[in-house]
């Protein structure tokens, strides 16, 4: 079985999501698509059997401009500060009648005991705090940090 977890965010017609991609590779086994047109960012690892796909908006003309530089943060900053903010995401998922299910439509599957690696880790801290930022939410009880 594969597991698959998705950020999966949908805010704006995203129609020919299929239109226009180049594919880049990264080290590894990683592979990643970059759809540029609607910030489309797809990561996947086929030993480690998971696959992230993040559609939203902005987030990846954020990420290159005004995120913190890959190697800013530790894998284990990012990796517990990643536990927390799927946590808290999956409660909202649970919850569409407190908080809104067209933010927090799908759930994470998030191990803390699977090593998903220095990318994934950073991509999905980077979209968390994109996600407070623009939609002025707070996950944690942390401030985000841009």
């Amino acid at each position: 079985m594969k597991t698959i977890f998705y950020i999966l965010l949908i805010t704006l017609c995203c129609i020919g999501c299929n239109a226009g991609k180049t594919n880049l590779k990264t080290s590894g086994t990683n592979k990643a698509v970059n759809v540029t047109e609607n910030d489309t960012i797809r990561i996947e690892n086929d030993s480690l059997e998971y696959e992230i796909i993040i559609i939203e908006p902005g987030f990846n003309a954020w990420l290159n401009s005004t995120a913190k530089p890959e190697g800013y943060y530790s894998q284990q900053y990012l990796e517990s500060r990643n536990y927390i903010l799927v946590t808290e995401w999956n409660i909202r998922v649970s919850n569409p009648q407190r908080y809104d299910p067209n933010l927090y439509e799908l759930s994470i599957d998030y191990r803390p005991n699977i090593d998903y690696g220095y990318e994934v880790n950073y991509k999905m801290y980077n979209y968390f705090v994109y996600f407070q930022l623009k939609y002025n939410q707070k996950l944690s009880g942390f401030v985000p940090r841009n």
